[in-house]
């Protein structure tokens, strides 16, 4: 059973940004006392509490420096936001189902600036 029909909206978010949205959501439930928390929105907030690392601001500000870089899209920039690779094998994981391969350049361009962040 399908509750929505179709998709009005989407938008790209790092774990760290949906981290600060259900924090709020998670405060919001618990200031009211007859609101029980789900299980899966309880799950969502347990992953992201284990995963995110960065603040939801740094995040952003690292997925907007790839992003300049034009040699990344804008989804694989989230996963790096997400992931914060170290090395190139890292980083060719990430992008091991793109329709494209980065050069030895291309790849320590974006080491270089994951390592601001990291």
């Amino acid at each position: 059973m399908t509750i929505f029909k179709e998709t009005l909206d989407e938008e790209f978010l790092t774990t760290s940004e949906a981290k600060a949205l259900l924090e709020d959501i998670e405060a919001e439930r618990a200031a009211d006392e007859d609101r029980e928390l789900r299980y899966e929105l309880a799950r969502a907030v347990e992953h992201t509490n284990r995963f995110a690392v960065l603040e939801a601001e740094e995040s952003r500000e690292l997925v907007e420096e790839l992003l300049e870089l034009d040699t990344i899209e804008e989804q694989a920039a989230f996963k790096v936001a997400d992931l914060l690779p170290r090395s190139r094998d890292e980083l060719r994981a990430v992008f091991a189902q793109e329709r494209y391969a980065l050069s030895g350049d291309e790849l320590d361009d974006v080491l270089d600036v994951v390592a601001k962040y990291a």
